[in-house]
């Protein structure tokens, strides 16, 4: 399935307890559906002192939401907006709905149902 949104993208987020913040996308985490934005859901994580925290105590940290909650800004608006796809010559684009603004590629190269597939033959046994 393809995403709407990928790693440094400038998102906002329209559900939960930070609707309307705006962020950039840190990590996806496609078989989990989640995304981690910076500035965003942040969480205390208590840590036991050891050579990377000597003292211990509490650190805050970004957690993942859930990709449904957020949207693409659009460049030209600055406001949350859907994502098209669109295939010209071989490379599927993301194209914002509000405006038309291109939002990057999605994937270059040649498309599989282009490719002209080999006929399968089983393979021997012997």
């Amino acid at each position: 399935m393809p995403r709407h949104v990928k790693r440094g993208d400038q998102v906002m987020v329209i559900a939960g307890a930070d609707k309307g913040k705006t962020g950039r996308v840190l990590r996806v985490i496609p078989d989990k559906k989640r995304v981690v934005i910076e500035g965003i859901n942040r969480v205390w994580k208590h840590v036991r002192p050891s050579q990377r925290y000597p003292q211990g105590g509490r650190i805050q940290k970004d957690a993942p939401i859930h990709l449904s909650n957020v949207l693409p800004l659009d460049p030209a608006s600055g406001k949350g907006t859907r994502v098209r796809f669109k295939t010209d010559s071989n490379v599927k684009r993301r194209i914002a709905v509000r405006g038309g603004t291109d939002l990057g590629i999605v994937k270059a190269g040649a498309m599989p149902s282009l490719i002209p597939s080999a006929p399968l033959v089983p393979a021997s046994g012997t």
